[in-house]
């Protein structure tokens, strides 16, 4: 079954650059905050658990400028201008380095361009043929919970960050969040990633309140209100909903509506099945410190029973076609098209499209509200923000300068890295208004009303969110506004860290790892069936079946595997808060 970047795309057109809190993913996901007054720390010292860099490191053999833990390092070799080329693993990403004004400045202030490369189809297939060339671009960004990552790390094929910054950056350690560090530290002691939009125990302390998550029930406003708000919490309510909404509104312009909305269906499932539904149920995923997570919902009688709700909307003519078939490129259009009456779905996957409705019609956007519930209708428990964040970046060990690449690291990930990718420009994006730093009026209102023209023209705003921080921009994030606040309201309060659950999956070549391939495999095939079951008895046949093959391919030594790693994980959190 998907990881969901908390989680696993965070995220595309992203958590917070395109909603002003934002993911990854996860999974899955990576998630968003809305603002704050609060600013986060700005520096981190660093822990004994974590990577430190130990005696006077040594001057860098590619670049002139000592390395000095007092100072930035990218600042003695500004005047020098490099190229980096930088892979993005998400096909979606449609910006380009050094056509805006907050790239560009960037570039002036540090020296360094940017050539982004993005796969043109499938994204899998490209990092794979990368990795098994053995030649990978100087960065390297994609998903924590991808199995590249361990590849890569395990292959020699990216560069330690720890090792990098005593020899090139001791700055680095200044910057850089322990937390994260010893939470991203290898069997080997070393440091391969750092991660985007992530969130220790110590940040939900800080700033949990203000958390949100990624995770949505969703309906159109105006066709809720016209069937007089129904319950949708009950399997009864959400089946009577769905045909209300198909009888009433035939159609959307000419097209048929759509009454359901899911994430697509993928090689490994669909999110909107899995860790979506199974938290809107509010479903642990351990139970007495056993793992009950996505690998074990189908043994959730809670879970299976609302999988047997789709099965019935299916048979009853109320799960339209498309949503077995469409990508999100098609999926986004019909979303424009407010053609979906109800959607389980990411909120920042939709911020675009949200816009282009509110435009047109306040009324015809898309609002979050109670969904399916379990039997007792606990308020469900999304997940929010994690560790792991929503991606990682490394270093590849075929950089053209390591020297300039790790100090470049620790620009963006200091205050004042953010501050830039966050704000941008002084003068050109924002300003110094009533004594605050913040976004100028017409900025501000562009980048609320479309943010395509907004990332094209001002750039800042974490159009490059590569390692933006979620917690740190806080103290310059403008209040969010409707379409988006709606949605982002709805979530607080129901918002928890499932930061334990994160990289606890065996490496991809491990005899645990080929069994976890064959599962999701067979998971990705048995979610449709089990949809398209023309009774009752045909979906339990079905997951019996699966639940057999499951069990030959050797989910029991998976799973202890897995369980193991979560312990570990429940360990390192708590001994964070010390």
């Amino acid at each position: 079954m998907n990881k969901r970047v908390s989680n696993k795309t965070i995220a595309s057109t992203l958590l917070l650059a395109l909603t002003f809190s934002l993911s990854a993913c996860a999974g899955g996901n990576n998630e968003s905050q809305s603002s704050s007054s609060a600013p986060a720390s700005s520096s981190a010292s660093p822990s004994a658990s974590a990577p430190s860099a130990s005696g006077t490191a040594s001057a860098s053999a590619e670049s002139e400028g000592v390395a000095s833990s007092d100072a930035p390092g990218w600042q003695a070799d500004a005047a020098k201008p490099i190229t980096f080329d930088w892979y993005l693993n998400f096909s979606w990403f449609p910006n380009k380095w050094g056509v805006d004004p907050t790239s560009q400045y960037v570039t002036k202030k540090t020296g360094v361009n940017i050539n982004f490369i993005v796969p043109a189809g499938n994204e899998n297939e490209k990092m794979n043929t990368m990795i098994a060339s053995g030649k990978l671009p100087d960065f390297i960004t994609l998903g924590w919970y991808e199995d590249a990552v361990k590849k890569m790390q395990e292959g020699g094929l990216v560069l330690p960050l720890n090792e990098l910054a005593k020899e090139y950056d001791p700055y680095f350690f200044k910057v850089a969040d322990p937390a994260k560090l010893s939470w991203y530290t290898q069997p080997d002691g070393n440091v391969y990633g750092y991660p985007n939009a992530s969130s220790s125990p110590k940040d939900y302390e800080m700033y949990g309140t203000n958390f949100t998550s990624n995770q949505t029930f969703l309906v159109r406003k105006d066709m809720y209100e016209a069937l007089g708000k129904p319950d949708m919490r009950t399997p009864e309510g959400f089946l009577a909903a769905l045909k209300a909404a198909k009888e009433k509104f035939k159609d959307v312009n000419g097209q048929p509506l759509i009454p359901l909305g899911l994430h697509e269906f993928t090689p490994t499932g669909n999110y909107s099945l899995e860790d979506y539904l199974a938290d809107f149920l509010a479903i642990p995923r351990d139970i007495d410190g056993k793992l009950n997570d996505k690998y074990a919902l189908v043994d959730n009688e809670e879970y299976v029973k609302w999988l047997k709700v789709f099965r019935q909307a299916n048979q009853d003519g109320l799960l339209a076609k498309d949503i077995f078939i469409d990508k999100r490129t098609q999926m986004e259009e019909k979303i424009a098209q407010g053609r979906y009456f109800a959607m389980i779905y990411q909120r920042s996957d939709l911020a675009a499209q949200e816009n282009v409705l509110y435009a047109k019609d306040p009324n015809s956007v898309y609002i979050a509200v109670d969904g399916p519930a379990n039997a007792n209708q606990d308020p469900p428990k999304l997940a929010g923000p994690s560790i792991s964040g929503w991606t990682v970046t490394l270093i590849s060990k075929d950089v053209k300068d390591k020297a300039r690449a790790i100090k470049f690291l620790s620009y963006l990930i200091s205050e004042e890295g953010q501050k830039d990718l966050y704000l941008g420009e002084k003068g050109v994006s924002y300003d110094t208004i009533d004594g605050k730093d913040q976004f100028k009026p017409e900025a501000l209102q562009l980048m609320q009303s479309d943010r395509t023209s907004f990332d094209k023209k001002y750039g800042s705003s974490y159009t490059f969110w590569m390692l933006m921080d979620t917690n740190m921009n806080l103290q310059w994030a403008p209040p969010s506004v409707e379409p988006a606040k709606q949605m982002e309201d709805w979530t607080r309060g129901k918002t928890v860290s499932y930061s334990q659950y994160d990289l606890i999956d065996p490496p991809a070549t491990s005899p645990e790892g080929i069994t976890k391939t064959k599962i999701d495999t067979l998971w990705s095939k048995a979610l449709p069936k089990l949809l398209l079951s023309k009774s009752d008895a045909e979906f339990d046949k079905v997951l019996q079946q699966f639940k057999d093959d499951r069990a030959k391919a050797g989910y029991d030594a998976m799973q202890a595997f897995r369980q193991k790693k979560f312990e570990e994980n429940v360990k390192k959190l708590a001994d964070f808060m010390k």
